[in-house]
């Protein structure tokens, strides 16, 4: 590169229009990132470093929660508009929500054995390649349609509290169901209702992850209480707008009757 090339390179940096696209990338750059932690989880599962493992799901979390909003202050899309971070976000969620949590289920034994194993490994990750694929995965209002793929958040409860295999069977196959009913589920970030208060207590769910997991394996029964508590709140949020939801579409389609005109009233009738 000459000096004229220097220069020009040096001129577009240093312009703001330069600058926006520069931490657009790396906006894209801090997505691109939870690829990395996915691989470095499955090199913990695989060196039998679990909770090591989980720590790596934790900071996968924080940047899944915190990219889009850096995306969308600093407009992203409008300085790299051929660039889809959408993309890379599915890609990089899939690893870190789905594909890692059911290797690091399966190592541990947590599965069973044999085909049983590999039938309840592969079932969550076909569920959430079907919902991950829907155009209409995020709804308008900014819910989730079906279970939100939080396999990640499932194995870490499986860990935590060291759930029987008869129980992690039943609780993986009821979460890949539910992948195909059409509930809303709350989208921390962006659903609108309640979005402060929601915001608040999914930080303090956080600290109860990190908490719970430098207790492992004797988690305290309070932080369990503070961070289940989180999850009731939740689903019960989630349930709570697909019914309002459900409310509102049916209000929609009924139609509104014409008011039928009496009869002209006379003087007698005033």
């Amino acid at each position: 590169m000459d000096s004229k090339q220097h220069q020009r390179a040096a001129q577009v940096g240093s312009s703001p229009a330069g600058r926006a696209v520069v931490a657009a990338w790396l906006v894209h750059l801090y997505t691109a990132t939870g690829a990395a932690l996915a691989m470095l989880t499955v090199m913990a599962v695989f060196q039998g470093a679990t909770v090591r493992a989980l720590w790596l799901g934790l900071a996968a979390m924080v940047v899944d929660g915190t990219d889009g909003m850096l995306a969308r202050h600093l407009q992203v899309k409008l300085h790299i508009p051929w660039f889809d971070g959408a993309l890379l976000d599915n890609i990089v969620d899939y690893l870190t929500y789905a594909f890692t949590p059911m290797v690091l289920l399966w190592s541990m034994g947590y599965l069973g054995d044999g085909a049983v194993a590999t039938v309840l490994a592969v079932l969550p990750l076909l569920a959430s390649a079907y919902q991950f694929c829907r155009v209409d995965a995020k709804t308008a209002d900014h819910l989730f349609l079906g279970f939100p793929s939080y396999w990640n958040v499932v194995a870490f409860y499986i860990v935590v509290l060291d759930l029987d295999r008869i129980t992690v069977a039943l609780l993986l196959i009821v979460c890949a169901v539910l992948v195909f009913i059409p509930v809303g589920y709350v989208y921390p970030s962006r659903t609108e209702r309640l979005q402060g208060l929601t915001l608040a207590l999914t930080a303090v769910w956080l600290v109860s992850y990190a908490v719970l997991l430098s207790q492992v394996p004797s988690p305290s029964p309070l932080w369990l209480t503070i961070s289940l508590a989180y999850v009731v709140y939740y689903v019960a949020l989630s349930l709570h707008l697909t019914t309002r939801r459900a409310r509102e579409r049916r209000a929609e389609r009924i139609p509104l009757l014409p008011v039928q005109a009496g009869p002209p009233r006379g003087p007698a009738d005033s």
